[in-house]
């Protein structure tokens, strides 16, 4: 029987990770709200110290081990922000960290994670190849953190929540990027608790969108991952998902899909209107206030989740390319 994740734990999750995180801004955009005829701010998690918010999850899952837990050690499976974050995580706190990587991430990523001082594991050419290696860890007595369905690592990201209704008065609608849940549960989890009536909506890419498929679905199905700037955003939710089908299905009002070129105009407007280097998962927010998908936003916090794109591709878009991901070797997905 799964436990049930409440506003109480996220509390307990910002005391515990206290001084190890960034809290991070709420910077009012003057441009997405004449556009939107509401008024919008951006919560910006780009600037978060490992340039994700999947540092706040990690950080709040390795200080929540058992002593026993601490000296064997901790392993993730990762293509990238959940392996940063997790690598920062363990080493701030002097706990070993193995991250199962395969051959096919690009080596900017798993420099990334090394420079945190985790060990890397190239095995395979696959996820599944490195899921194993990490399952093999685990028999042997390592402890594994996965990137989203897990009770603490939902609970700290929904600290990012309790900043968000502090810094915002009277939200009415926050836009979360959604992936594999752990963000929109924890987020969700929390505005509801505050006021039910917070609508929280969910962006995804229309390449690949796991749990957006699933809540069509009614329950967790399996997509094709496709080249996508929302890399970050790829991957399943896992069928024998624990947690964040059944939060996401009961906390999120509504979930949208963004189109590739939707997801590169919005990286521009970040650039040349907001001053920030956002990555494609970072911007799907923004992407569906700007293709006029998220009607009467109100009072609206938009989540801005990541800043981790390749400088190159970032300049591609910025000098006006809807670079098409499906036609290059695309970025891995952010498990």
């Amino acid at each position: 029987m799964t436990e049930t994740i409440t506003l109480q734990h996220s509390y307990q999750a910002r005391a515990r990770i206290a001084g190890r995180i960034r809290q991070t801004a709420m910077m009012d955009s003057p441009t997405l709200s004449r556009l939107c005829g509401g008024q919008v701010a951006l919560k910006l998690e780009n600037s978060q110290i490992t340039g994700s918010f999947k540092l706040r999850g990690a950080v709040n899952a390795v200080l929540s081990l058992t002593p026993e837990q601490r000296a064997a050690g901790v392993v993730g499976v990762s293509t990238g922000n959940h392996g940063r974050g997790l690598a920062y995580a363990a080493a701030q706190s002097g706990v070993r960290c193995v991250i199962c990587m395969s051959e096919l991430v690009p080596q900017n990523k798993v420099a990334g994670i090394r420079s945190h001082g985790a060990e890397v594991r190239i095995i395979g050419r696959s996820q599944d190849d490195a899921q194993a290696e990490a399952e093999r860890l685990t028999a042997e007595g390592m402890t594994m953190l996965p990137p989203f369905d897990h009770p603490d690592v939902i609970a700290g990201q929904g600290t990012v929540a309790l900043e968000m209704l502090e810094q915002m008065p009277g939200l009415q609608t926050v836009l979360v990027p959604l992936s594999g849940g752990g963000l929109i549960s924890g987020v969700g989890m929390v505005m509801k608790a505050a006021n039910p009536d917070i609508r929280v909506i969910g962006v995804s890419m229309e390449r690949g969108a796991a749990m957006h498929a699933s809540l069509q679905a009614g329950r967790p199905v399996q997509v094709e991952e496709l080249p996508t700037l929302a890399d970050s955003l790829g991957g399943g939710i896992g069928l024998d998902n624990a947690y964040t089908f059944k939060m996401t299905q009961a906390l999120v009002n509504d979930a949208v899909l963004v189109s590739e070129a939707e997801i590169a105009a919005a990286i521009r407007h970040a650039y040349f209107e907001e001053r920030q280097v956002i990555e494609g998962s970072g911007s799907v927010g923004i992407a569906a206030l700007l293709a006029g998908k998220i009607k009467e936003p109100g009072r609206c916090a938009v989540l801005v989740s990541g800043q981790n794109i390749g400088m190159g591709l970032h300049k591609r878009i910025i000098d006006g390319e809807d670079a098409d991901m499906a036609a290059e070797s695309g970025g891995g997905a952010d498990a």
